[in-house]
């Protein structure tokens, strides 16, 4: 069985621009531009039934779209650097949907993620990095942010690879709703039916 997560998806000129950041660190093995997402649960190895179950759970989350942005830089691991991400704006939307995919996932029998929920994309995995290298990476890249886009969806990926980095494949979509937008035109809303 694949291993199973649940994620953002980054639109093309978001992940162009993140491509951009791509070079300049030695021992770094860079994410190609296609596998770039904001992990919300990392599930794991589930049997065929589990995953069904937890389709099943996802696809009745009813939440509405959300604007990010991406912004800034740093690296997990300060003493042994392991990865360098790009950061996420923090919108309450986003923790929000996390918070109800953790919560579905418990009920069904997972065990609780152990760490702290930080959104981020991933950038590169690093192997035998100098901290100074990471350090002067991080230094020349931590101005960096992209325009704001809409979360229309979060998606069930797939990845065989047992080191992370992609490939991924997209097992399933779950759409977010359009908020419903107050600013109609008044010929727009329907009137109420008057009693006379």
């Amino acid at each position: 069985m694949p291993r199973l997560f649940t994620a953002l998806e980054i639109p093309r000129n978001a992940a162009m621009s993140l491509s951009l950041l791509r070079g300049g660190l030695p021992g770094a093995r860079w994410i190609d531009v296609e596998n770039y997402h904001i992990t919300l649960r990392f599930i794991g190895d589930v049997d065929n039934r589990t995953a069904d179950e937890i389709v099943h759970r996802l696809d009745r989350i009813e939440r509405p779209e959300f604007q990010l942005q991406l912004t800034g830089t740093g690296a997990f691991g300060s003493k042994k650097p392991h990865s360098v991400w790009a950061g996420v704006s923090n919108p309450p939307e986003l923790y929000a949907l996390q918070a109800e995919i953790e919560r579905i996932c418990q009920r069904l029998g997972l065990p609780a993620d152990p760490r702290k929920f930080t959104p981020h994309v991933t950038l590169g995995r690093l192997r035998s990095s100098r901290v100074e290298d990471v350090v002067g990476y991080l230094s020349g890249r931590g101005g960096f942010f992209t325009s704001p886009f809409t979360v229309s969806r979060f998606v069930l990926l797939s990845s065989r690879d047992s080191i992370g980095g992609g490939p991924y494949i997209t097992e399933e979509v779950f759409p977010l709703y359009e908020p419903a937008s107050s600013s109609l035109p008044m010929s727009d809303k329907h009137p109420s039916e008057s009693m006379l």
